[in-house]
């Protein structure tokens, strides 16, 4: 596989506006630097940094109180060892690492997924199949990608202030202190806690750390060898913004330890836009392509006023008019991140921002992704005549009614399909695979997983009547019930 995305470029316009709105979210956001990007089928179609990763001494507060475990609070240097700053004007490129936090996630839910895949564990497996050690075992695998699983947010322990996240035996003995604050699947409730435990299950099944598996089983294959655990040169420093002055104060390292499948990795916007294209269009060596569609799938409403923000397993799914993104947003003590992508166009954005609050790049990332599609559409395929017809097909084909609605089935690529006349042709069709003779199966859009059986005159062989999914389909228009 390839190691680079390669570029090419949008009409002028386009990234000129784009860089517009880059450059007005940094003002807006008084961060420090921002830097996005945009790909599109596998290639950097947009990149824009500006800003400084580490400003001047002049500008750093050196010190801030800090609460040092539970004793009192001591005043001292942020990071171990001097605070570290460079000139005005040291920024971005596409090869800074930024902390990405949440974004984790996403690769977490990979490597899941990849063991569903090879059947080392099913989804409404329960945890304390993997983890016995836990009182909260009969929560499920497909509950905790989800963020159904009604635990509490964070392991127990005031990390945050502690700053840092517990070790492994740490997390699992807090697991006896650990609340369930909602009943399991009664609704929507972010847990962190629950990631890292997924990423325990990961390491157990593999028989490896997570952070080995993540390597060999995605960054490596998709060469993202600047995605690190740990920070590496060049990076950018975490901020907090004073918000009564311009000038920042030096957010503290954060080493995540066990809790680093929730939110540890560092990544450059070169690597993310990867990330992007691969989640825009997987391949096989990585996940299946059917199970990336999978985990699109809503699983759960998160925001149940607007129904803009749902939840599939492991990614955040934005509803934009009629559109869809899907990706993810990322924050950890001087950074935050957004990673958006729309899939059928496959286009993806990236953004990042090193400071602790203000800043929403996951919005801007849905604004810009949504910017290359309708500012620079791709040109549709053209049409060509196809291969043949497959003769037990020609007979199927044409309208047919149900419930006093009109269908057309026709064959595409070789290939049965049904669309109903009414609705909209952004609705993608109905397809079907042939199981046995006059028996198929529905494999993707309405009725999905139902079977469309064929009914044959018994003494001319023609085709009379078709049933989808028990509904009996007739040539002619004609009453629900029994004639």
């Amino acid at each position: 596989m390839a190691a680079g995305l390669s570029s090419s470029e949008l009409p002028a316009s386009v990234s000129a506006a784009a860089r517009r709105t880059v450059a007005a979210k940094q003002v807006d956001w008084r961060s420090p630097s921002v830097a996005a990007a945009v790909v599109r089928d596998g290639r950097r179609v947009f990149f824009h940094g500006l800003g400084s990763v580490a400003p001047a001494a002049g500008q750093v507060a050196p010190t801030r109180a800090v609460r040092i475990g539970t004793g009192p609070i001591e005043t001292g240097p942020i990071e171990t060892g001097p605070i570290e700053t460079g000139p005005i004007g040291n920024g971005p490129t596409e090869d800074t690492q930024y902390r990405i936090g949440s974004i984790t996630k996403t690769f977490t839910a990979v490597l899941v997924l990849q063991c569903r895949d090879e059947g080392l564990l099913a989804l409404d497996d329960e945890l304390g199949k993997y983890l016995p050690e836990t009182r909260h075992g009969a929560l499920t695998v497909r509950r905790m990608l989800s963020h159904l699983s009604g635990l509490q947010r964070e392991p127990t322990g005031d990390i945050w202030e502690r700053g840092s996240g517990p070790d492994l035996p740490t997390l699992l003995s807090g697991l006896e202190q650990a609340e369930g604050v909602l009943p399991p699947g009664r609704r929507w409730h972010y847990s962190n806690l629950a990631f890292a435990l997924l990423g325990e299950v990961v390491a157990r099944l593999r028989g490896q750390p997570w952070e080995q598996a993540l390597a060999a089983r995605i960054l490596a294959p998709l060469g993202m060898r600047r995605t690190t655990v740990e920070p590496t040169e060049p990076r950018a420093r975490g901020y907090f913004v004073d918000p009564y002055a311009d000038r920042v104060h030096p957010e503290p390292l954060f080493p995540g330890n066990a809790f680093a499948p929730a939110g540890e990795l560092w990544c450059t916007t070169a690597d993310l836009g990867r990330w992007a294209a691969f989640i825009a269009d997987p391949v096989a060596e990585v996940l299946d392509p059917d199970t990336l569609e999978e985990m699109c799938h809503p699983q759960v409403m998160h925001d149940l006023d607007g129904w803009k923000l749902a939840w599939g397993l492991g990614l955040m799914l934005h509803r934009r008019g009629d559109r869809v993104l899907v990706g993810h947003d990322g924050a950890m003590p001087g950074f935050l991140a957004g990673l958006a992508v729309r899939r059928p166009e496959k286009v993806g954005a990236v953004v990042f921002a090193n400071s602790s609050a203000g800043p929403a790049p996951g919005e801007l990332a849905i604004d810009l992704a949504l910017a290359v599609v309708d500012g620079d559409p791709a040109e549709p395929e053209p049409w060509r005549v196809g291969p043949g017809v497959p003769a037990e097909l020609e007979p199927l084909l044409g309208s047919w009614w149900s419930e006093g609605s009109e269908f057309v089935f026709s064959a595409r690529d070789g290939k049965l399909e049904a669309r109903r006349c009414d609705l909209p042709k952004t609705l993608a069709p109905a397809a079907f695979e042939p199981v046995e003779a006059d028996l198929y199966r529905t494999v993707s859009g309405r009725e999905h997983g139902e079977l469309l059986r064929v009914v044959r005159d018994a003494e001319s062989g023609s085709v009379i009547k078709l049933y989808w999914a028990t509904y009996p389909f007739t040539r002619d228009p004609q009453t629900f019930g029994p004639a």
